[in-house]
């Protein structure tokens, strides 16, 4: 992160924005294919987004790793949504199904489902597995607060 603006992937097109930091995050658009960046509800990405996302987002990123058939990762999604609309834009919200992408699955480990990982820098920082409440999502990002 520059002292003018912070980099910051778009959710639509994966392309890299400069976000100044003189100016509304919420309101930012992506200069290429003009859509908001910030939209208040977590994104499901593929692999590619995914290290995309990772790698040159200059905020950290919270990954809800999650499948279809899975009784708790249903009952943990609005709470997700939720507090990704609370969190946004000092946070980045995306879901990877890891029925679709077993191989994200495979390298971080997801034992068990829903698993959410926080990433900072290119780094896994922290991980919770299990549904929890929104205050309790809070509260574990909270902890994991990285600046």
């Amino acid at each position: 992160m520059s002292e003018e603006g912070r980099h910051v992937v778009c959710p639509h097109c994966a392309s890299i924005n400069r976000v100044p930091l003189s100016r509304p995050a919420k309101a930012a658009r992506c200069g290429r294919c003009k859509q908001g960046l910030f939209t208040g509800q977590p994104f499901s990405v593929d692999a590619a987004q995914f290290d995309q996302h990772i790698q040159k987002n200059d905020i950290p990123v919270v990954v809800d790793f999650w499948a279809a058939w899975c009784g708790p990762c249903k009952a943990m999604a609005p709470v997700f949504e939720k507090v990704s609309a609370e969190l946004e834009p000092d946070f980045r919200f995306l879901k990877v199904d890891t029925e679709a992408e077993q191989g994200l699955a495979a390298r971080y480990g997801i034992r068990s489902i829903p698993t959410m990982i926080l990433f900072a820098k290119g780094e896994a920082v922290a991980r919770h597995a299990g549904a929890v409440n929104a205050e309790a999502l809070r509260a574990w990002l909270r902890q994991h607060e990285i600046r």
